[in-house]
């Protein structure tokens, strides 16, 4: 079963544990990538209370009325209102389907490096909703704490490859993230789902690390895996559920598979069901070059690649313009 693939990490022993510890510590992270590309993550510090003001906030915001909320809608990559109809994951993939059925507010790196084409595309100001003021303390506070465990994250998954443990921070003295708070409604608001249509559809995320605090529902995250296919993702309510995603797999000359995930749609024996997730995509510094880590740690040398070029490219394809992907 997929849970026996997804083990849970507790950051305390690996923070304050000697040598063999965090030597088991990195194994585990190590041998989880390979199966799934994810891990549930304890001992993080993320007090759940704040979370839980964060969600009670942005529902207030998405259950307002559309023309309220329409002076904030941007296009994918944007920063503000992603309303329905905006997205289709599953278009990274190339395989078309229906908009996913979830609204979403945006924020992304915003604090400017000098560099002029750099900052106009990927650090702009941050748009905040008038309707929710109390989102804004409440988000700023928590991507610092989100800053603060992707670099962790990243020290241990350099660890886990028998590298520096800067291996990959040294990459982010600067680096981008985006930031997304999830809404997924009803069917009383989305309607019946089409055929193939998902509260998002499958796909793997675009960057290094996504760290994602979820709710659990029966029309929630599901996890692909060779061994299992289509699974349930395991939820514990103490954990943050961490994936890795393309640029870190291509990173690792896909010794770690990026992690391939949907969330399906409301279900039919709960279609009132609502719920909403908070998800920190971290990346690295405007155009890192990605080159794949040599044998014996990787396994397929891909190309090298800019990583904001690759980045633009996957949020280009899951953009939706009247049901085609369009250059967002």
């Amino acid at each position: 079963m997929v849970t026996s693939q997804v083990p849970v990490i507790d950051l305390g022993p690996w923070r304050s544990g000697g040598p063999d510890v965090r030597a088991r510590t990195a194994a585990r992270v190590d041998e989880a990538l390979r199966a799934a590309g994810f891990l549930l993550v304890t001992g993080h510090g993320v007090d759940p209370a704040l979370p839980a003001r964060i969600r009670e906030a942005a529902r207030g915001f998405f259950r307002l009325p559309a023309p309220v909320k329409a002076p904030y809608a941007v296009a994918v990559g944007g920063r503000g209102w992603l309303g329905p109809g905006a997205e289709a994951n599953s278009y990274a993939e190339g395989t078309a389907s229906p908009p996913d059925l979830k609204e979403s507010w945006s924020w992304a790196a915003e604090d400017p490096t000098g560099v002029p084409g750099v900052d106009a595309e990927w650090f702009r100001p941050n748009a905040w909703p008038a309707e929710a003021p109390s989102l804004r303390p409440l988000v700023t506070e928590y991507l610092g704490l989100m800053r603060a465990l992707s670099d962790e994250l990243l020290e241990l998954l350099a660890t886990a490859l028998g590298l520096e443990e800067d291996h990959f921070t040294r990459h982010t003295s600067h680096p981008t993230w985006g930031f997304n708070l999830n809404w997924y409604p009803g069917a009383e608001v989305v309607g019946r789902p089409q055929p193939g249509q998902f509260r998002i559809g499958a796909h793997t995320d675009f960057g290094t690390v996504t760290i994602l605090d979820r709710q659990q529902g029966a029309g929630g995250l599901q996890i692909h895996t060779d061994a299992d296919g289509w699974q349930d993702a395991p939820y514990d309510p103490a954990a943050l559920t961490v994936n890795i995603g393309d640029l870190m797999a291509r990173w690792t000359g896909d010794r770690w598979r990026a992690g391939r995930h949907r969330v399906l749609p409301p279900p039919a024996d709960a279609p009132a069901e609502e719920l909403i997730s908070l998800v920190y995509f971290y990346e690295c510094d405007a155009h890192t070059r990605v080159e794949s880590l040599p044998a014996p740690v990787g396994r397929v040398v891909h190309d090298p690649v800019d990583s904001h070029t690759y980045l633009r490219e996957k949020l280009r394809a899951i953009s939706v313009t009247e049901g085609t992907t369009t250059s967002g």
